[in-house]
């Protein structure tokens, strides 16, 4: 039996027996609701969840700048310092001044450049590769629904920007359109062979830069552009981070083996390392390119093909592009 404090009528305060038909009382708990609340709790913890972890992923993105910047600011302490010491020496060691002067000239100007010229903003790779995997999707959605074909071919159009376009071509036999045609995105002369589509390829921009840092002149010798090309793909662009090179020029074919892609599998439309080196070659040759592009172990292939004149047996380049006229599987 439990007892517990009753007020009666007649007897003032006293214990009250409870039969065994009695409960006890429950003290009611006013935060203990299984009402409606309890989804608005859930969709509370996933709000506060996914603003924790944006506010990570700034601080991480912020962080990872700063130290890139460190970096950068360390190498021209390294470089001011090296300049500084060998100026020094120059003092302290005449036979030898006019290196040691050089030197540390080179440390200085090196120096000032790395402090100057440090990037401030740093994009991830992955941030890059679906920016553009998103602008290839809908170029390759463009070139299915107009029924196209599966061709992609690199004109040179000039001295302008870009310095060449991206021709996917209507007919299974083609005709390569003049300059003059590229220029809008829909080509359509009256040569029905030479109808389709023409957009500026992403190598147009690189290939732009690739020129400007690349030491001296762009070669004109196929089989050492296709090296200049590959090598800027993976040291200065750094879109790749091994890249393999077979030309042979008398044939008119280059072929790139492409590891460590910064965008992917290089089977979308226009791989900036395949339309880089495509891009290079058709401006160095003043010749068409086609580009196939084929996936193998340990990345993928890029295969390049000119037309006409673009390189002689002995692998220099010239001339102007005298077949235009490309069918389909021809080599």
């Amino acid at each position: 039996m439990t007892a517990e404090v009753s007020r009666d009528a007649g007897d003032g305060i006293g214990p009250k027996r409870l039969g065994s038909g009695d409960e006890p009382s429950e003290p009611s708990d006013p935060e203990a609701d299984d009402g409606p609340t309890a989804p608005e709790s859930t969709d509370a913890e996933t709000v506060a969840r996914v603003e924790r972890l944006s506010a990570e992923n700034r601080r991480l993105r912020e962080q990872y700048a700063r130290v890139r910047r460190t970096e950068y600011r360390r190498a021209a302490l390294a470089l001011a310092g090296l300049g500084a010491v060998a100026v020094g020496a120059a003092a302290l060691f005449p036979a030898v001044r006019e290196v040691l002067l050089v030197l540390g000239a080179i440390g200085l100007f090196g120096a000032v450049l790395t402090r100057y010229l440090t990037p401030e903003r740093f994009v991830s790779a992955d941030v890059g590769e679906r920016v553009y995997a998103a602008l290839a999707d809908n170029e390759a959605a463009v070139t299915a629904e107009l029924g196209l074909q599966d061709e992609r071919v690199y004109v040179p159009v000039g001295p302008g920007d870009p310095p060449a376009r991206l021709f996917v071509p209507q007919r299974r036999e083609y005709e390569v359109p003049d300059g003059e045609a590229l220029e809008a995105t829909f080509v359509v002369p009256e040569e029905p062979e030479a109808r389709g589509v023409a957009f500026d390829p992403t190598g147009g921009s690189l290939y732009r830069e690739f020129t400007r840092t690349v030491p001296g002149e762009p070669a004109e010798a196929p089989t050492r552009l296709v090296e200049q090309l590959s090598e800027s793909c993976v040291e200065t662009f750094e879109i790749a981070d091994a890249v393999e090179t077979d030309v042979d020029a008398a044939t008119g074919r280059a072929t790139v083996k492409v590891t460590g892609g910064a965008f992917g599998a290089g089977d979308r439309f226009d791989d900036p390392v395949g339309s880089l080196i495509a891009v290079g070659l058709a401006v160095g040759l003043d010749a068409p390119v086609r580009v196939e592009s084929a996936s193998v172990d340990g990345g993928y292939t890029v295969t390049c093909r000119w037309y006409g004149d673009g390189a002689d047996g002995d692998g220099n380049a010239g001339g102007e592009a005298e077949a235009d006229s490309v069918e389909d599987g021809n080599e």
